[in-house]
């Protein structure tokens, strides 16, 4: 008897494999995402069309993961995590990407010719936090590596107040040296697209950090 519930537990317990590979992927796309979005950013204007269709690319990719997670999670009763909290790192990781492509297209769609040192730094801050994500979801992989968690998340905040001081920083500075509204108003929206993707890199790091108090 105990054999045959022991066989239908494991036959009802979801497998790693259905829920990790698929976060890890999502964590991929993300970091891919930040490296092309700082591709572009210093790519000649003639190439950034290009990169940005990569770009939305990326974009239509990451929904089709969060879609597969979500599904998975309509089909499992049981999950290694709870339900909420991979309902939630899905949407996050969702976030970060949707912020980074707008930034992005922002970018060509207002035409920012020039790009100032302090949207280069933005991006390279979102990548930075982007690859730090990805740290954390292998960290999910095996309960032994949770504490590690901690650490990213520390870095992880600490690269989002970096991020509010670049922005606020450059704000002043165009609203002090630019006269012209309309080129006030895009290099507005292409800083403020890039700071709130740092801010949803920090809200990805809250429920990793989440997860670690819940099962070390």
């Amino acid at each position: 008897m105990a054999n045959i519930l022991n066989t239908v537990l494991q036959l009802l317990v979801p497998k790693e494999s259905k829920f990790i590979p698929l976060l890890k992927e999502s964590a991929s796309n993300l970091v891919e995402v930040s490296t092309l979005l700082d591709e572009l950013v210093n790519a000649p204007i003639k190439e950034r069309e290009d990169l940005l269709e990569k770009l939305n690319n990326l974009d239509i990719e990451s929904d089709q993961i969060m879609r597969s997670i979500n599904l998975e999670l309509s089909r499992n009763f049981l999950t290694p995590f709870d339900r909420e909290d991979i309902h939630a790192l899905n949407i996050a990781i969702g976030d970060v990407v949707d912020y980074l492509n707008n930034a992005a297209n922002r970018m060509i769609i207002y035409q920012v010719d020039d790009v100032t040192k302090s949207i280069r730094k933005l991006t390279n801050v979102n990548e930075e936090g982007c690859k730090l994500i990805q740290k954390g979801i292998d960290c999910l992989a095996g309960k032994k590596k949770l504490t590690h968690i901690a650490v990213i998340c520390k870095k992880i905040y600490e690269l989002e107040v970096k991020a509010d001081k670049i922005h606020d920083k450059s704000i002043a500075e165009i609203f002090e040296k630019e006269s012209d509204a309309k080129t006030v108003i895009k290099y507005k929206e292409v800083l403020s697209a890039l700071e709130t993707a740092t801010d949803k890199c920090k809200a990805v790091s809250d429920i990793l950090e989440s997860i670690m108090v819940k099962y070390s």
